[in-house]
C-alpha cells in the first residue's frame, strides 16, 4: 500500500495560519497597527477602503526596515523579538510569533515600502498569495507603509463569509480604538473611504479617551491607580451615571495588551454593587501591569486572552482599587465614623447622658417645634405611636376589588358572589406585580410586567406591519452620543428605529439628536431604550432581518412595560386581562416566559391536604 502522509505546501501551510490570525479585515488591521507600535512609531495613519475588503494601509513613522528585514518579514516565524525560549516568557512587544505579515500575505495582495531613518534609500516588496512579484529599491519617507489589497482574493469562500460592510467596519473600528487607548503617547489618524474619522493628537489618557470616545465622558471619569509588588493598576472607571445598557466600553490592558477576562471583568462590575442597576454595564478603561513571566499571553492566536499565575489576587487587588477610588471621589462614600479620631474623643460620643441633658433637651424650642401635633413636621413621640400589631393587619389585610366578567376569550366564568347575590369574580394586586383573580376552575395568577410585554408587544407588531406608528415629539430633543463602533449600529439601525415611533437624526460625528420616541415610551427612557437596541443589534445573526424585528419589538415592549402603579383601579384591572387574552398568543411574552399560572381547585385542595 503506498504512503498516504505527504507534507503541506509553503502556500497550503500559509493559508492555514492565515486561517488563525487573519479572520476579517479586522485582523489585518490589528496586526498592523500592532507592527507599527512595535517598530516606536510616533505617528500612525490609517486607510480603509470598503470595509478593508479593497484597502487596508498602515503608514508609520517608525524604524523602518533594511532591505533584507523587510524581505525576512514576510517569512513565517521570522520574528526580532525572540532568540531564545526565555524570552517568550517577558514578551512586552505586541506581535512576536512572526505569523502576522506571512498569514496576511498569503490571502491577499501586499504592497510595502519602507525605510530606515539612517538609509538614502527604501525597499518596495509585491508580494501576492505568497509569491514575491517585486522587490526593488525605491524613494519612500523613513518608516514603512504596509498596503493590504483585495484580502481573500485568492479564498473566495473565506470573502463570502465576510459579513456587511458596517459590520466589518465596526470590528475595525473596535481594533482601531483599543490600540488608540492603549498608546496616547503616540498620534494616530483613520481615514475611511476618504472621509477622515478620526485625528488623535498625542497626550493624555484622560484626553485620548475623551476624543476617542466622546465629550460625554469627561465629566464622568474616576481615575484609579494602586501599586502593588504583585501588580499596577492605573487607568479610568466612569460614575455611576456613566454605566450603559450596551456591552463595549470596557477596557483592559494587561502590559500594553488588549484583553478579554470575564473573570477581572466581574471584579470590575461587583465593585459597582448598588451603584448602577442590573443589566448595566460601568464604563472602564483600566491598565494592569505585571511581570510578563506571571502573565501567559500566548494561548490564542489573537493574544486577546491571557492566563494570570494568580488570578484570585489580581481579583482581590482590582476590586479593592475600583471601590477605593470611588470612595474616595464621594461616588460609595463609607459612613464609618469609627474610623475617625477626632470623632471618637468628642464628649457626647465619650459621656452617657443624664437626666438633666435629657430634661434639657425635651425643654428646648426645637424639640418641641417638631413634637408639637398638627405641623406639617410634627415627629410622634415614642409614647404615642399607633400599636405594631394594628399596622400590620392593616397592611396585611387586602382589599378585594370587584371587577367585571373575565373576557370571552377565556371561557371561565366567574364564581364570586359579592353581598348583592350576583356572580362576579374578584381581583387582588399583590405587591405590585402579581393580578390574582378568581375563575371557575380556581384562581388565575397573572405577571403583570410580563402580561403588558406581551400586549405592547403585538399592538407594535400590528403598528410594524400596518405602517401606522406615529411619532411623539419631545419638547426638547435630547442629544445621544455614542462610541464611534456604536454609533455605525445605530446609523444602521435608524429606519427600522423610524418604523416603530422613533425620531432620530445625525448630528455631527457619533452624535444624534432624539426629536422624537414611540408612543407609550415614558419621557426620559428614550437613551436606555436606545442602549438596549444598539446592544440587541451588535449581536444578531447577520442576515436575519425577521429576528431583527422580532428583538426590535420585544426590545422596545419590555421597555414600555411599566406601569403597574395604573394598575390600583380595578377597571384598569379589567382592562389589563381584556388585552391580554386577545392577544394571539396571551401566555407567553415574546422571548418565552410565562404571563400567567392556573392555579385548580383540586390543586389548592391538595395543597391544605
Amino acid at each position: 500500500m503506498a504512503d498516504v502522509i505527504e507534507l503541506l505546501s509553503e502556500h497550503i501551510a500559509n493559508q492555514i495560519a492565515a486561517g488563525e490570525v487573519v479572520q476579517r479585515p479586522a485582523s489585518a488591521v490589528k496586526e498592523m497597527l500592532e507592527n507599527a507600535v512595535d517598530a516606536h512609531a510616533t505617528d500612525i495613519q490609517l486607510i480603509i477602503k470598503d470595509a478593508g475588503k479593497e484597502l487596508i494601509q498602515v503608514i508609520d513613522n517608525g524604524s523602518g526596515m533594511s532591505p533584507v528585514d523587510a524581505r525576512m518579514s514576510f517569512e513565517r516565524h521570522a520574528t526580532s523579538k525572540i532568540k531564545s525560549i526565555e524570552d517568550l516568557f517577558t514578551i512586552r512587544t505586541m506581535g512576536f510569533r512572526g505569523e502576522a505579515l506571512a498569514s496576511i500575505a498569503a490571502v491577499a495582495q501586499v504592497e510595502m515600502k519602507t525605510r530606515r531613518h539612517d538609509a538614502e534609500t527604501g525597499t518596495r516588496i509585491v508580494i501576492e498569495g505568497t509569491e514575491v512579484k517585486t522587490q526593488e529599491p525605491c524613494a519612500t519617507q523613513p518608516g514603512t507603509s504596509l498596503s493590504v489589497k483585495n484580502l481573500f482574493y485568492n479564498v473566495p469562500a473565506r470573502r463570502n463569509f465576510l459579513k456587511s460592510n458596517t459590520t466589518e467596519l465596526r470590528n475595525i473600528v473596535d481594533e482601531f480604538t483599543r490600540v488608540a487607548l492603549a498608546y496616547p503617547a503616540v498620534g494616530f489618524r483613520f481615514w475611511n473611504n476618504g472621509t477622515e474619522q478620526h485625528r488623535l493628537e498625542p497626550g493624555s489618557l484622560k484626553a485620548r479617551i475623551v476624543a476617542l470616545l466622546g465629550s460625554s465622558y469627561e465629566k464622568n471619569l474616576v481615575p484609579v491607580e494602586q501599586r502593588t509588588d504583585l501588580l499596577n493598576i492605573y487607568g479610568f472607571v466612569g460614575k455611576p451615571q456613566a454605566a450603559t445598557r450596551t456591552r463595549g466600553m470596557q477596557f483592559f490592558f494587561i502590559n500594553g495588551r488588549f484583553i478579554r477576562n470575564a473573570y477581572l471583568n466581574h471584579a470590575v462590575v461587583q465593585a459597582y454593587e448598588g451603584l448602577i442597576e442590573n443589566g448595566s454595564f460601568p464604563f472602564y478603561v483600566l491598565f494592569l501591569e505585571a511581570d510578563p513571566a506571571r502573565v501567559d499571553v500566548n494561548v490564542h492566536p489573537t493574544k486577546q486572552e491571557v492566563k494570570f499565575e494568580d488570578d484570585r489576587l489580581m481579583y482581590s487587588y482590582l476590586g479593592a482599587a475600583i471601590k477605593h477610588s470611588l470612595a474616595r471621589y464621594n461616588i460609595a462614600p463609607s459612613l464609618d465614623f469609627t474610623l475617625n479620631a477626632d470623632i471618637q474623643r468628642l464628649p457626647s460620643v465619650n459621656l452617657p447622658v443624664t437626666d438633666r441633658q435629657r430634661d434639657d433637651v425635651q425643654k428646648s424650642y426645637l424639640f418641641n417645634a417638631f413634637a408639637s401635633g398638627g405641623q406639617a413636621h410634627a415627629i410622634e413621640r415614642s409614647d404615642s405611636m399607633k400599636q405594631w400589631k394594628e399596622l400590620y393587619e392593616i397592611a396585611a389585610t387586602p382589599s378585594v376589588m370587584p371587577s367585571a366578567a373575565m373576557p370571552p376569550e377565556t371561557q371561565q366564568s366567574a364564581a364570586f358572589t359579592g353581598s348583592e347575590g350576583k356572580s362576579r369574580n374578584s381581583m387582588m394586586l399583590i405587591q405590585g406585580s402579581l393580578l390574582v383573580t378568581t375563575v371557575k376552575s380556581g384562581i388565575m395568577l397573572i405577571h403583570v410586567r410580563r402580561a403588558q410585554e406581551r400586549i405592547c408587544y403585538e399592538r407594535l407588531l400590528r403598528e410594524w406591519n400596518n405602517e401606522t406608528t406615529a411619532s411623539q415629539q419631545v419638547l426638547f430633543p435630547a442629544t445621544y452620543e455614542l462610541g464611534a463602533a456604536d454609533a455605525l449600529v445605530l446609523q444602521d439601525a435608524l429606519a427600522d428605529l423610524a418604523r416603530i415611533g422613533f425620531d432620530i437624526s445625525p448630528m455631527g460625528k457619533n452624535s444624534f439628536a432624539v426629536q422624537g420616541i414611540p408612543p407609550g415610551l415614558a419621557a426620559g427612557e428614550e437613551k436606555q431604550a436606545i442602549d438596549e437596541v444598539v446592544e440587541q443589534m451588535k449581536h444578531e445573526s447577520p442576515d436575519a432581518v425577521s429576528s431583527r424585528t422580532d428583538k426590535l419589538l420585544a426590545t422596545m415592549a419590555r421597555r414600555m412595560a411599566h406601569n403597574v402603579q395604573a394598575l390600583s383601579q380595578p377597571e384598569n384591572q379589567q382592562m389589563l386581562v381584556d388585552e391580554l387574552f386577545a392577544c394571539a398568543q396571551p401566555d407567553l411574552t415574546p422571548d418565552g416566559r410565562k404571563t400567567f399560572v392556573m392555579l385548580r381547585k383540586e390543586e389548592l385542595d391538595a395543597m391544605l391536604g
